[in-house]
């Protein structure tokens, strides 16, 4: 089983925790979510860094990371998390591109 870390703005979040279900129920992919704070509670500055900090975590922990980019849009932070996972050489999935499945090789 390989693992996915969902990556996209929160804007898309019930768009991600949708995909996230198909990627896990229909390809057997075990995903992490990055949908947060739904109940829109304020979120400090250390709260932000550890956050950010755990997200990148889950980025190490994956085989590859699945970018929700509705109408192509990417924001400042997925687009460091794209240049993150791509310097450790973990594979960069775009919504976009419909590529899943996805074979890992």
């Amino acid at each position: 089983m390989y693992t996915i870390t969902i990556c996209g703005s929160m804007r898309f979040s019930n768009e991600m925790k949708a995909i996230a279900f198909i990627l896990e129920s229909k390809y057997g992919y075990n995903v992490l979510q990055c949908t947060y704070n739904e109940q829109n509670t304020e979120i400090t500055l250390e709260m932000q860094e550890n956050l950010k900090k755990a997200h990148l975590e889950k980025i190490n922990m994956s085989d590859a990371i699945y970018v929700v980019d509705i109408n192509h849009y990417i924001g400042c932070s997925v687009k460091q998390e794209i240049e993150y996972a791509e310097k450790r050489n973990i594979k960069v999935i775009f919504h976009s591109e419909k590529a899943v499945p996805y074979t890992f090789t």
